[in-house]
């Protein structure tokens, strides 16, 4: 896609109006999403895991030894375990695993810690299999601090983690949030601003598991990091990366040029999203055979 398409397709999105209730929020964001079309192989089927709600996402042939334990994305304020699936079926469907899509609490009826400990309960009922954990913006932060908590607890690390625009630091201390303002089509320092005040619930910003980018990150499972450059939160993924290394941590970034938040969203239409989700899905089943046969996870 060239620039001149990238440009028109961040033109057909807008900010989200200001000042929205969550259930405002939830009603919009799930008009858009929860009922998006997941293909004619894809089978949802409720269970739970580790005590919190969540779905198998079953993808006909999708049998491979591992699991793929997916956040969804949401500002932790919107999203559900059915939109989540709008990505976690075709990374299953790439990667031949079976995926699980959490359906953790939501701020501010559940505020930080809550998502935390729901995708660390379901984490740790996994702990057993051979697991990715994938998330989406907020859903990508929640995946950094289940890694961190499972560390605190003396749980195993997965075998990695794959990271879509993942929102790392809530107290919004990144030089993009205000840089690249006017270039994201989605957000702004004040959108990210009311989600992180809802989150928080008064709760310290700069805690390491509400904001992985300040975290000791040493002995984590690698990471893979994926965003666009017509983000606020660009400096959430270039900081966490740079962090990660310098803390010996195995991460790969990939940064698309005027790509927008999540823009695996796109795919079909951008074929940059789609090579990201190729990308993820071999990063996935490289990670999961190399667990397998005992290899540096």
């Amino acid at each position: 896609m060239s620039a001149e398409e990238r440009e028109a397709a961040r033109s057909m999105m807008d900010k989200g109006e200001l000042g929205q209730t969550p259930e405002q929020q939830r009603a919009g964001f799930d008009e858009l999403f929860a009922s998006r079309p997941l293909g004619d192989d894809v089978t949802l089927v409720e269970r739970t895991l580790g005590g919190v709600p969540a779905l198998d996402v079953r993808v006909a042939g999708a049998d491979q030894d591992g699991v793929i334990l997916y956040l969804h994305g949401g500002g932790y304020i919107i999203g559900s375990a059915r939109t989540g699936a709008n990505l976690a079926a075709p990374l299953s469907r790439r990667t031949g695993v079976p995926a699980v899509s959490l359906e953790y609490r939501l701020a501010p009826e559940h505020p930080f810690p809550a998502g935390i400990h729901d995708a660390l309960a379901a984490y740790r009922e996994l702990a057993g299999q051979n697991v990715v954990i994938a998330g989406d913006s907020a859903g990508g932060g929640l995946a950094l601090a289940v890694l961190l908590a499972a560390r605190a607890e003396g749980l195993p690390q997965p075998a990695g983690a794959v990271l879509f625009s993942p929102w790392t630091d809530v107290a919004l201390t990144g030089p993009s949030i205000d840089s690249r303002g006017d270039y994201d089509p989605l957000f702004s320092r004040a959108h990210m601003a009311e989600s992180a005040e809802l989150y928080l619930g008064g709760a310290d910003p700069h805690n390491e598991l509400a904001s992985p980018v300040f975290a000791d990150l040493k002995g984590l499972a690698p990471l893979l990091v994926q965003v666009g450059s017509a983000e606020v939160l660009l400096d959430d993924s270039l900081r966490l990366v740079a962090r990660a290394a310098e803390q010996e941590v195995d991460v790969s970034l990939d940064v698309v040029a005027g790509a927008p938040h999540v823009y695996q969203y796109f795919a079909g239409l951008m074929p940059e999203a789609d090579e990201a989700l190729d990308h993820a899905a071999t990063f996935i089943k490289n990670r999961l055979r190399d667990k397998s046969v005992g290899g540096v996870a």
